[in-house]
């Protein structure tokens, strides 16, 4: 067996998929410059060391479960409602996963709303944070689900420790009174260590619509809106001002 084969077969069997990749490249450019020993595995460590860093990145990527991928990058926040605008610059320094804040953004359709959140989300993921993403009716269903299966107790474990949680269309579909309970259950588990974000259509006074229960309504909100970012993001159509961008960049 040659050395190349044995360094093969050996960081197959230690997992160092990014030095098996990566040996040959950088032991010749060691050669070139006339490095010794120690710089060349020093550069190998740290060749593995970063991939499986942005490797780790994609990973929490993928398992937020995100519906599609939205970067703040891509926002014109010129086109953001005026309070989007304000503590976009607060929001995106990750302050608020760190202190347990909540976030809740409130305006109707269309608006940027789960685009933000998305991109909040991301960013999470991008700086190490545990993110999982779901819709209000998505998760209710889950809870449904393991609660008939008898295995509540240990989702509820996993969904305490995600660092950011983010709850799309909150208000979209009314719950009967075991979803509302399930819903305000795990919610409040996570208060006040852990942050959410919630996307709504509706404003507070409106939320026992979807709940149907006046004194659990109240109870949630409390709870949410604790310390929490309240956003307002009534405006006109952010995804109208990017359909009329798109079109006019044909027409230019």
């Amino acid at each position: 067996m040659t050395i190349d084969e044995r360094i093969e077969t050996l960081t197959r069997r230690l997992h160092l998929p990014h030095i098996r990749k990566h040996y040959k490249e950088l032991r010749h450019a060691a050669t070139e410059e006339k490095a010794d020993y120690l710089d060349y595995l020093k550069d190998l460590l740290e060749k593995e060391c970063e991939n499986r860093e942005e490797d780790a990145k994609y990973r929490r990527i993928k398992r937020a479960a995100f519906p599609q991928k939205k970067y703040l990058e891509d926002l014109n926040r010129e086109h953001l409602p005026p309070q989007a605008q304000k503590n976009l610059t607060r929001l995106e320094t990750l302050e608020f996963i760190e202190e347990g804040q909540n976030v809740i953004l409130s305006g109707n359709p269309g608006t940027g709303k789960t685009h933000l959140a998305i991109g909040l989300g991301i960013k999470a993921c991008m700086a190490g944070y545990k993110v999982l993403f779901t819709s209000v009716p998505s998760l209710i269903v889950q809870l449904r689900e393991t609660r008939s299966q008898r295995t509540l107790r240990e989702f509820q474990s996993r969904f305490e420790k995600y660092d950011l949680l983010i709850c799309d269309e909150m208000g979209y579909i009314s719950f009967d009174k075991e979803g509302a309970e399930l819903l305000f259950t795990n919610l409040s588990l996570r208060t006040p260590h852990k942050s959410t974000i919630v996307t709504t259509n509706l404003s507070f006074d409106r939320w026992e619509e979807i709940f149907n229960d006046p004194v659990l309504t109240a109870a949630l909100v409390d709870r949410l809106t604790h310390k929490a970012f309240l956003i307002n993001m009534n405006g006109n159509s952010y995804r109208m001002k990017e359909t009329k961008d798109w079109l006019a960049s044909f027409s230019s």
